[in-house]
């Protein structure tokens, strides 16, 4: 686990918790307006959160490579799908 989990967990917990909302918030009937602002939200969230895992993994990925280098830069080639 790296240090910045615990930081994701929180983000990803904190967009869940809204997505949860947004949920209730259509079975309520509101306008798609503040629907959509709200799921924007949680979508800006989430890529938040990603781009965070995938910064902190290419760091970590980088520093740990040693004489592994071929290794390493293929999975760096397989996160950038992710980007």
């Amino acid at each position: 686990m790296h240090a910045s989990h615990p930081k994701i967990i929180g983000r990803l917990k904190r967009a869940d918790g809204h997505l949860r909302a947004v949920i209730t918030m259509i079975e309520a009937g509101k306008p798609c307006l503040e629907l959509a602002q709200q799921l924007q939200a949680v979508e800006a969230a989430i890529a938040k959160a990603k781009k965070e895992l995938i910064q902190d993994h290419i760091f970590h990925c980088l520093d740990d490579a040693g004489s592994n280098v071929p290794a390493a830069v293929e999975e760096l080639k397989q996160l950038a799908k992710f980007l």
